[in-house]
C-alpha cells in the first residue's frame, strides 16, 4: 500500500520546550487517520509541520512523497486543509464562496457536488453571514473538499454540529475516502473517531503512546465493561468487594465502573435502600481506553492563556501575507489570515481553509520559534 505521510523523529522546539519530541508517524494513502491527544499534546505542531507552516527542529517529514519546506508549492496542489478556526467573507453567499475558491484551481471539484455532500444543497444563496455555526463549519470543509485534494487534513471538522449535520459531514468525508482520497482527521470527539476512522493515534506530550484500529485500542486497553449510574448525595458508592471491579472514575454527573462481572455490580447498586439512579451497562469504548492511556479526558490539560495567540503573531510562516493579485491557477490558497484582494471586509481579515498558503517562504534556518506555542 502507498504510503501518504510518512514522519521519522520529528521534534519540534519552542525554547526549551518540546512541542513534538520524536514522533514517528505513517499513514497509508486510502485510509480515515485519526490523530487524538489531550490539548497541549502536539496534535496542531505536527500538522502545521506535514503541511509545511513550520519547520521542524529535526526529523524527516514527507507528504505523498514530498518534503514539505522545499516542494511546498507542489504539495499545496494536494493537500487541502481545513482548520478549526477559520473565517470566510462575510457578504458572499454559499455559491460565490465557492466559485471563489474554485477558481484557484486547474481541476476542481463540482460545486454542485460538494454543496450537496456537505448538505448545503439548500442555501446555496445564503450569505455567509446568515449561515449558523454549524453550517459555516460545513462550508469550510467544502473549501477543501472543492480542490479535490488527494489529502485532506481536517482539524475539528464536526465541531458545534448538531447530530444530523455531523452524520452528513462524516458521510462526505468516507465517499472522498472512497473516491481514493486519504484524510487525516485531527478531532477531540471519541464518538467521530470510532464512527469514521479506521487507524487512531494517540500522542501526548509529543509523542505516540499508542495506535491501531479504534477495535484494537479499546481491546487492548479498555477490555472490561462499564457500568455507569449519576452521583446522588450519597457520592461513590464502594464497589471495592465487588468481585470483578477494577477501578472507576467520574465523568460529570456520571461515576463509571470498570468490571469483568457488570451484572453484580449493577445488581449492588440497584439493591439495598438507597439504589443508585439510572444504571446502565455499556460495551468499553474508545474514550475508556483514551483515559486509561492518559490518565485524562482528551481536554482536562488546557493550553495557557493567550499562548496559540502569541505564537501565531510571532511566526511569520503561520500567516498569509495580503494578496497581491490573482493566484495562478492550481496554487494554493491563502491559509491562517489572508487578506482580501478586492472587499474589505468588516473584520479586516479573512481566513481560507481549503489548503495553507506560504508566508514568504519557509522559515529561515535556525529561526527561533516563538516560546511555547505549541498545541
Amino acid at each position: 500500500m502507498t504510503t501518504a505521510v510518512d514522519i521519522k523523529g520529528l521534534i519540534k522546539r519552542y525554547g526549551e520546550r518540546a512541542a513534538v519530541d520524536g514522533l514517528d508517524l505513517t499513514i497509508e494513502a486510502g485510509v480515515v487517520f485519526g490523530l487524538l491527544g489531550p490539548n497541549g499534546a502536539g496534535k496542531t505542531t505536527t500538522i502545521e509541520t506535514l503541511v509545511g507552516l513550520r519547520r521542524p527542529t529535526s526529523g524527516r517529514v514527507r507528504v505523498l512523497g514530498m518534503d514539505p519546506l522545499s516542494q511546498r508549492a507542489a504539495l499545496q496542489r494536494a493537500v487541502a486543509v481545513q482548520p478549526q478556526r477559520a473565517a470566510l467573507f462575510p457578504n458572499l453567499t454559499v455559491s460565490e464562496t465557492l466559485r471563489l475558491w474554485a477558481s484557484l484551481y486547474d481541476h476542481p471539484a463540482s460545486e454542485g457536488d460538494v454543496l450537496r455532500a456537505v448538505g448545503l444543497g439548500g442555501s446555496r444563496d445564503t450569505l455567509v453571514r446568515r449561515l449558523s455555526g454549524g453550517q459555516e463549519r460545513r462550508l469550510l470543509v467544502a473549501t477543501a473538499l472543492i480542490a479535490r485534494p488527494r489529502l485532506l487534513v481536517l482539524d475539528e471538522p464536526s465541531l458545534g454540529l448538531d447530530p444530523n449535520a455531523r452524520a452528513e459531514l462524516w458521510e462526505a468525508v468516507l465517499d472522498f475516502r472512497t473516491r481514493g482520497g486519504t484524510v487525516l482527521l485531527s478531532t477531540n470527539s471519541m464518538e467521530e473517531a470510532e464512527a469514521i476512522c479506521e487507524h487512531v493515534v494517540i500522542i501526548d506530550r509529543g509523542r505516540v503512546i499508542a495506535q491501531g484500529s479504534p477495535a484494537e485500542l479499546i481491546a487492548c486497553h479498555a477490555p472490561q465493561q462499564v457500568v455507569s449510574y449519576m452521583r446522588d448525595a450519597h457520592g461513590v458508592r464502594d464497589m471495592s468487594a465487588v468481585p470483578g471491579v477494577s477501578g472507576f472514575d467520574m465523568r460529570g454527573g456520571r461515576v463509571h465502573v470498570r468490571t469483568s462481572d457488570p451484572e453484580a455490580v449493577a445488581a449492588v447498586l440497584r439493591s439495598g435502600p438507597t439504589p443508585a439512579r439510572d444504571v446502565t451497562v455499556h460495551p468499553p469504548r474508545l474514550d475508556d481506553a483514551f483515559r486509561l492511556l492518559t490518565g485524562r479526558a482528551l481536554t482536562d490539560r488546557p493550553e495557557p492563556a493567550g499562548e496559540a495567540e502569541r505564537a501565531t503573531a510571532a511566526e511569520p510562516a503561520r500567516q498569509a501575507q495580503p494578496a497581491r493579485g490573482p493566484q495562478p491557477p492550481g496554487q494554493a490558497q491563502p491559509a491562517r489570515e489572508a487578506q482580501p484582494a478586492r472587499e474589505a471586509q468588516p473584520s479586516g481579515r479573512a481566513e481560507h481553509a481549503g489548503r495553507a498558503q506560504p508566508a514568504r517562504g519557509a522559515e529561515a534556518p535556525g529561526r527561533d520559534e516563538p516560546s511555547g506555542g505549541g498545541a
